[in-house]
């Protein structure tokens, strides 16, 4: 048992991925984080309302260094190392993504993708890399985004 009261398993990398979640979820989710060991960052998206706005605010809340490529392979690129991040697993908390997610859903499909790869990757390192979506629709215990 955590010192959150429950364990989910998020030190187990094989079952790390993207998954849906409500807005409400996330605390919990950030406690369990902080209890596995993880590294943990929210995202805040609201607001973002096209891929620009997008990639820079990922880039800035996850301090990716200069000069990564601003692009969706970029992107990936960047989850794929972590090496100025270094720790036992990550997970990214991600709220207010309903502008998003009206406005541009094939960029929310494409960040889904990408954050999904990027656990694959992990996956094969034995890091957990875990990506919790709230989404205004997603009814609870939803699953996989993908």
């Amino acid at each position: 048992m955590s010192q959150s009261g429950f364990d989910i398993g998020l030190d187990d990398a094989t079952q790390a991925g993207v998954y849906k979640v409500e807005a409400a979820d996330l605390a919990p989710l950030a406690a369990a984080a902080r209890d596995a060991g993880l590294m943990l960052r929210r995202i805040d998206l609201e607001g973002c309302r096209d891929k620009a706005g997008l990639l820079l605010r990922l880039a800035t809340t996850l301090d990716f260094p200069t000069g990564w490529g601003r692009n969706w392979d970029g992107l990936l690129d960047a989850l794929r190392d972590l090496s100025w991040a270094p720790a036992p697993g990550y997970v990214l908390a991600i709220d207010g993504i309903a502008t998003l997610q009206a406005a541009r859903a094939k960029e929310l499909e494409t960040l889904v993708e990408v954050l999904a790869d990027a656990s694959h990757w992990w996956a094969e390192a034995g890091v957990p890399f875990w990506a919790f979506l709230a989404l205004d629709s997603a009814p609870r215990a939803q699953g996989r985004a993908r």
